[in-house]
C-alpha cells in the first residue's frame, strides 16, 4: 500500500501502512486437538465394539455418531474461527442468553438420567445444554471485562479489574451456576466454578477477591454438606473417594474397576481391543466419562502418557494465545478456555486414578457425547480465531509513524 507524506511547516511526518500477511493457523494447537480426536475415536470403538447391551448388533454404532459428533463440530469450529472478530464479540450476549435458556428448559422438559436432569430430547439425539453453557459463561464474563475495561487502557499491561467487574462477572456466572444446581449437575458446577476462578484472576482482580472466593467455596461445600443440600448418591460418591472398600459393590464400584482396568495395561497396554476389562464391561459408562480407562487398559503407561501430553499440548498454545491476544476480551477467553479444559481433564482423569471423586464430566475432545464435542470444538475455533487476529490490530493495518526535522 502506497505512503502517504504530510509536511507542515515544522517537521515532516511519514505514515507508513504495514500489509497485514495472511493469517496462519495454530498448527500445534490443530494437530494436538485431532491426535485427541483421532485417539478418542479408537478409544470410544474399542470401548462399545464388543457390547451388544451398548451396539444392539451393530459394533460400530457407537463410533459412527462419534465421527458423525467430529463432523459437525468440526463445522462449527471452522465457523468460529472464520467468523469476524467483532461478530463473535456482538454475538456473545446471544450466545450466553441462549445457553440460560437451555438450562431453563432442561429443568422444565428435560430427561432425567443418573440421578442428573440435565439432558433435552430432541428426536434421536439428545442435547446437554450445560456443556455450552461453560462457554457461554466464559466469553460472558470476558466482554463484559473488556467493554468496561478497554476504553481506559493505554497499554496492555494496564490492564485490570475491580470490585463492580468481579461483581458483574459473578452474576454472569451465578444464573448458569444455580440452573445447573438444580438439576442437579455436581461434576458441571465444579468445573464451571474452577473456570469461574481462572478467568477472575487472569483478568487481574486484586488477591484479596481470589482468597475470598476460595474461602467462600469452601464455606459453600461445608454448608451443602451439613444442610443435606447435596443428594445421598453425591454424598456416598464423596465418601467412597475418601475409602472405596467402603462400599465396593455400591458408590465405590466405579473407582474400583477403573483402577483395575488401568492397572492391567501396566507399561505398554493389551493392545487396541484387547483389555479384558473393556471387553467384558465391568467398567460403568466407559465410553463417556470413564473412557481414559480405556486409553490406561490398552494402551498402558506409554499411552496414557502420549494421551496427556496432548492434552498439555491445548493447554499450552491456549495459554500462549491468551498472553499474546491484542485486546483484552481474547486474552480472557482464551484463558478462560484453559482453564475449562485444563481442569476438566484433571477432573476426568483424576476420577479415573482415585484421586478426584467421581463426577460425571468427559475428557475434552475424547469422550463420546455431542454436546460435549461440539463446545469443545468451538472453543477450540475461538481459540484460532483469537489467534488468527493477534497482530493485526483486531483487523486494522498497524501504522508507523517516522517523525524527523524539516
Amino acid at each position: 500500500m502506497s505512503a502517504t507524506a504530510v509536511r507542515p511547516r515544522t517537521s515532516r511526518v511519514e505514515t507508513t501502512t504495514t500489509r497485514v500477511t495472511a493469517a496462519r493457523l495454530d498448527w500445534l494447537l490443530t494437530l494436538a486437538a485431532a491426535g485427541l480426536l483421532a485417539a478418542g475415536t479408537l478409544l470410544v470403538w474399542s470401548a462399545t465394539a464388543g457390547r451388544a447391551d451398548l451396539t444392539a448388533g451393530d459394533p460400530t454404532a457407537f463410533v459412527k455418531r462419534h465421527l458423525v459428533n467430529i463432523a459437525i463440530g468440526m463445522v462449527l469450529c471452522v465457523m468460529v474461527a472464520a467468523t469476524d472478530h467483532r461478530w463473535v464479540r456482538i454475538l456473545t450476549p446471544l450466545v450466553y442468553a441462549a445457553s440460560v435458556l437451555g438450562l431453563v428448559l432442561v429443568l422444565v422438559m428435560g430427561s432425567t438420567i443418573n440421578g442428573s436432569r440435565s439432558w433435552i430430547q430432541l428426536g434421536g439425539m439428545s442435547v446437554q445444554p450445560a456443556e455450552f453453557a461453560k462457554l457461554a459463561v466464559v466469553i460472558g464474563m470476558a466482554l463484559l471485562v473488556a467493554e468496561r475495561t478497554e476504553g481506559s487502557l493505554s497499554t496492555k499491561r494496564s490492564w485490570n479489574v475491580g470490585t463492580v467487574d468481579v461483581a458483574g462477572m459473578l452474576a454472569i456466572a451465578a444464573l448458569p451456576a444455580l440452573l445447573i444446581l438444580l438439576q442437579p449437575d455436581l461434576g458441571t458446577m465444579l468445573v464451571l466454578s474452577a473456570t469461574v476462578f481462572g478467568v477472575i484472576a487472569v483478568s487481574g482482580a486484586a488477591r484479596g477477591w481470589l482468597a475470598a472466593l476460595a474461602a467462600g467455596a469452601g464455606a459453600a461445600a461445608f454448608l451443602a454438606v451439613r444442610l443435606h443440600v447435596l443428594k445421598t448418591y453425591q454424598i456416598d460418591r464423596f465418601m467412597a473417594f475418601t475409602n472405596p472398600d467402603l462400599d465396593p459393590l455400591g458408590a465405590g464400584y466405579n473407582t474400583t474397576q477403573a483402577r483395575i482396568a488401568i492397572g492391567n495395561g501396566g507399561i505398554f497396554g493389551q493392545g487396541l481391543f484387547g483389555g479384558s476389562q473393556t471387553k467384558a464391561g465391568f467398567v460403568p459408562e466407559q465410553h463417556t466419562d470413564f473412557i481414559f480407562t480405556v486409553a490406561g487398559e490398552e494402551f498402558g503407561l506409554v499411552g496414557s502418557a502420549v494421551l496427556i501430553g496432548l492434552l498439555g499440548v491445548v493447554l499450552w498454545r491456549a495459554l500462549r494465545i491468551a498472553a499474546r491476544a491484542d485486546d483484552l476480551y481474547g486474552r480472557v477467553a482464551a484463558a478462560g478456555i484453559a482453564c475449562w479444559f485444563g481442569f476438566q481433564a484433571f477432573q476426568n482423569i483424576g476420577m479415573c486414578l482415585g484421586i478426584m471423586p467421581v463426577t460425571g464430566v468427559p475428557l475434552p475432545f475424547v469422550s463420546y457425547g455431542g454436546s460435549s464435542m461440539f463446545a469443545c470444538l468451538m472453543a477450540l475455533g475461538l481459540l484460532q480465531n483469537i489467534h488468527l487476529r493477534t497482530g493485526q490490530g483486531l483487523g486494522v493495518a498497524r501504522s508507523r509513524v517516522h517523525r524527523s526535522r524539516f
